[in-house]
């Protein structure tokens, strides 16, 4: 009996074994395979995360993937992060033992498989950060052992399946930022193991279902930006165990529960804002021993602010604006004593809360780390604490539209680490402060509209790092400093306007050659508008109006081509209007109220009577009929009278003429050919043997570039001082070559600009075996192409803003040379980033190149289509095939 016991025994442990071995085999097969059709629909890789899925390891050896000790079965997929393309292969449905499976962070498409849901021992599926669209399948509801599901930040559309309720052990369940609509399916209520729900940033609307009431293990709950309406149910401020609650940007109403914080005592992070919110902020928030954000701006909370926030030691961010907490009472910033003790805080915003009242001198006991401070659009009055200098860590101070009066406290200069600082519209007065000047980081300062007087201190010029300047709007006298005008980091705006400055516009004006808005008007600025001003090229708007500026407008003004708004009107400004403002793309130029004459221009901008005016100038004559002013008188009786001595003049010059020929070809004769020109005198004679000593026998080791017709090296010549320069050698044997060194030359002999690729001098001889030889020498850029910047991996090759503009404008100086004032008119036809050079100083200059095309009148034909592709204007090709 025990010999028969025994022998069964063994059978079936044998039988067991093998049946193992058996499943185990096919198991693994499958998963191998499942693995293969993976990687197959993975299109792009550049990590070469999968490289090592092939045969020649185990499967259960790749990179990313889990097997279990006992089947060898794949168990967990680590995928997140590779940057991978393509799509999500359904056979990952056939990973039956898949536990863990993580492929987020990637830039996967396609629908998400169906073929999950067969993944019943599933606990962890992570398809975030991808590119998923369609709809999510519903029969994800078969991983019924699903934890964790993760499918935010995709493109899914549709509705949350109802199924997800079929899920009964799932704690985290996030779908935020997609497309998801039709609402919070009730439904959900039944998933009593939920911990974590983020839906966010989904147009889902409806409402918020009370059945989330029964989530009791539920910590973090977020729905902000869900286009939902309605009250919050009151079951969900009974889930005690809340630590993040976000609803923000909704159109939530109804009130807040007055035992809010009794009620939510581990509450952590409280976002309610942008919704419609009405009633008290609940004073139990000062119980919510934890919190450490509260946003519940934008709403319509009322009455005084009475939350005693010392025990919130763990304040970070505090967000009361645009509500309205204002009682009246002089006692309505008192709350501010309170967080003296909230040592951690960064952030206090209650802009636009109808607050009145002192600004309570505790304000300069809050913590060093607040960095942003905002009080704007209160009533708030009486003087500024000096106390405000204690607050070090400041790197944004809004103050605007308060009724604060005194002196800006000197004490402001300690905030060394401040950048924006908006004081205006209040009714500061006395001088600014000299300590202002120690904000060096300061970017943006505003202090207009309000009752400043004195002179504007010289001190504000070490701010090295101002983009826009706002004083306007105050009493300020004296000259403006020329400190102010070398701050090169302005950009954006400076603004004096209606003050009482005088004296003369310094020449430094110039300088503000990166300044896209300057309004000095309504002051008393007197002189000359300097020429200098012609710096400015990067100006859009200009006003000088309502000043004592004289003599003629500055011809120095048509290198601001980019100016759309002119103001120079009511000033004493005399001479005709300058011909030049005609071609430029002008939205109004206002030139009234001064002392013009002459002929009023008919083109540009002066074609358009509702784009300008010259009213109050009563010796001006002609323009537009609408304008409505007297002809201009004929001419021809002056002319008439004037005949006599017309011809005088013409006769002297002829003479002179002659005379001058006889002498130039008597001196042709004397001193030979052009040997001893001017021209050779400007462009240094070089030979074949002196360029092949520069580049060392044109060396590969000093190419710097190659072309279609040429090569560029680096070379040194001089006898005495050593000069780098850039030879190009032209390859003759090309076909072309030689036609494009004839162009390159013809086109750039005399042509000078300070953005232009200076030429040194060319050479066309013969090498030592007696082949021709043609190359030309031009100045070296040791700053190299823009090309190298713009796609330098290195971190210190790489162009800050500024750099990008100046560059920008040295092109287009040169270009507008090329197309406007040089004879005869030369199109480039291959600007491009690697035509672009340059030098020590970055000042960019365009680079030479055989594809020029001279428009001269007496030459419109072309020789085929100039240019690189993609750079070439198409239009050529009509011209070159005409």
């Amino acid at each position: 009996m025990k010999s028969s016991i025994a022998f069964l025994f063994s059978s079936l442990v044998i039988f067991l074994i093998t049946a193992t071995i058996s499943a185990s085999g096919g198991g693994n097969e499958t998963d191998y395979q499942a693995l293969l059709q993976l990687k197959l629909m993975i299109t792009h890789d550049p990590h070469e995360a999968l490289s090592s899925w092939n045969a020649s390891f185990h499967f259960c050896d790749w990179s990313g993937v889990s097997c279990g000790k006992r089947h060898r079965r794949v168990t967990a997929l680590r995928l997140y992060s590779q940057d991978l393309e393509g799509s999500l292969s359904p056979y990952v449905g056939n990973l039956s033992f898949l536990h863990f499976f993580s492929i987020a962070n990637n830039s996967l498409e396609g629908m998400i498989p169906p073929e999950l849901g067969r993944l019943s021992r599933l606990r962890i599926l992570n398809l975030g950060h991808n590119k998923f669209n369609g709809v999510i399948p519903t029969n994800l509801s078969g991983c019924s052992n699903i934890e964790e599901l993760r499918l935010y930040y995709n493109n899914l559309v549709g509705s949350i399946p109802e199924e997800i309720s079929f899920l009964p052990k799932l704690t985290l369940f996030a779908v935020g930022f997609n497309y998801l609509t039709g609402g919070i399916p009730p439904a959900l209520g039944n998933i009593t193991s939920m911990e974590v729900c983020s839906i966010a940033y989904n147009p889902l609307g409806g409402s918020i279902p009370d059945t989330l009431g029964q989530w009791k293990s539920l910590i973090e709950f977020g729905v902000g930006l869900c286009n939902l309406s309605g009250v919050i149910p009151h079951s969900i401020f009974n889930l005690s165990l809340l630590t993040h609650f976000s609803v923000a940007e909704n159109q939530l109403t109804g009130t807040l529960p007055s035992l809010l914080g009794a009620m939510l005592p581990h509450l952590e992070y409280l976002q309610i804002w942008g919704n419609q919110l009405t009633g008290p902020l609940p004073p139990s928030i000062s119980n919510c021993s934890k919190l450490q954000l509260v946003e519940v701006n934008n709403n319509n909370f009322r009455g005084k602010l009475t939350i005693n926030f010392a025990g919130l030691k763990d304040l970070v961010f505090l967000d009361l604006g645009d509500n309205i907490y204002g009682s009246g009472q002089a006692d309505d910033m008192k709350f501010i004593d309170s967080l003296k003790n909230c040592s951690k805080l960064d952030t206090l915003d209650v802009r636009r809360c109808k607050l009145k009242g002192v600004l309570p001198t505790s304000i300069g006991n809050l913590s060093d780390q607040l960095s942003y401070l905002d009080l704007g659009g209160n009533c708030l009055y009486g003087h500024l604490p000096s106390g405000i200098g204690n607050l070090v860590g400041l790197t944004t101070l809004y103050l605007r539209k308060n009724r604060f009066t005194g002196k800006i406290p000197s004490t402001i200069g300690k905030l060394q680490k401040l950048q924006l600082a908006y004081l205006y519209e209040n009714q500061f007065s006395g001088p600014i402060p000299d300590a202002i000047g120690n904000l060096s980081l300061l970017t943006r300062l505003d202090l207009s509209s309000n009752r400043l007087e004195w002179h504007i201190p010289s001190s504000l010029g070490n701010c090295s790092h101002l983009l826009e300047l706002y004083l306007e709007e105050n009493k300020l006298s004296g000259r403006i400093p020329k400190e102010l005008l070398q701050i090169s980091s302005l950009t954006i705006a400076l603004d004096l306007s209606q003050n009482n400055l005088s004296g003369s516009l310094p020449t430094e004006v110039g300088d503000l050659n990166m300044l896209t808005s300057l309004d000095l008007s309504n002051n008393n600025l007197s002189g000359n508008i300097p020429n200098s001003i012609g710096g400015c090229t990067s100006l859009v708007f200009l006003s000088l109006k309502g000043n004592l500026f004289q003599g003629m407008v500055p011809s120095s003004l048509i290198s601001m081509r980019g100016v759309s708004t002119l103001d120079l009107s009511h000033n004493k400004l005399s001479g005709q209007i300058p011909q030049f403002l005609r071609r430029f793309s002008f939205e109004y130029v206002k030139l009234s109220f001064n002392d013009f004459e002459g002929e009023v221009p008919i083109q540009g901008v002066f074609a358009n009577a509702s784009a300008f005016s010259v009213l109050g100038n009563s010796r001006l004559c002609g323009g537009l009929p609408e304008l409505g002013l007297p002809k201009c008188k004929e001419t021809h009786d002056k002319h008439k009278k004037r005949f006599p001595l017309f011809v005088i003049f013409i006769l002297i010059a002829s003479t002179l003429f002659t005379i001058s020929c006889f002498a130039y070809v008597w001196c042709k004769k004397r001193k030979g050919q052009l040997s001893l020109s001017s021209k050779d005198e400007r462009f240094m004679k070089v030979s074949y043997g002196q360029l092949l000593k520069a580049t060392n026998g044109f060396s590969e080791d000093n190419l710097i570039g190659e072309g279609g017709f040429s090569s560029v090296y680096k070379g040194v010549l001089g006898d005495h001082v050593d000069r780098i320069v850039a030879v190009k050698l032209i390859h003759l044997q090309n076909r072309g070559a030689h036609k494009s060194f004839m162009a390159e030359c013809e086109a750039w002999r005399s042509i000078r600009h300070r953005n232009l690729l200076k030429i040194i001098t060319s050479c066309s001889s013969v090498d030592f075996q007696g082949n021709d030889f043609k190359a030309l020498v031009y100045e070296f850029m040791p700053n190299g192409s823009l090309n190298d910047w713009l796609h330098s991996t290195a971190s210190a090759s790489k162009l800050n803003l500024l750099q990008r503009i100046k560059i920008l404008i040295d092109v287009a100086s040169a270009l507008d040379y090329l197309h406007n004032h040089c004879l005869p008119t030369i199109v480039h036809c291959d600007v491009k980033p690697s035509n672009i050079l340059l030098d020590d100083d970055m000042v960019a200059h365009v680079g030479t190149n055989s594809n020029q095309n001279s428009t001269n009148s007496n030459q419109n034909s072309t020789s085929g289509i100039r240019g690189t592709i993609g750079y070439a204007p198409p239009v050529l090709e009509y011209y070159c095939w005409r």
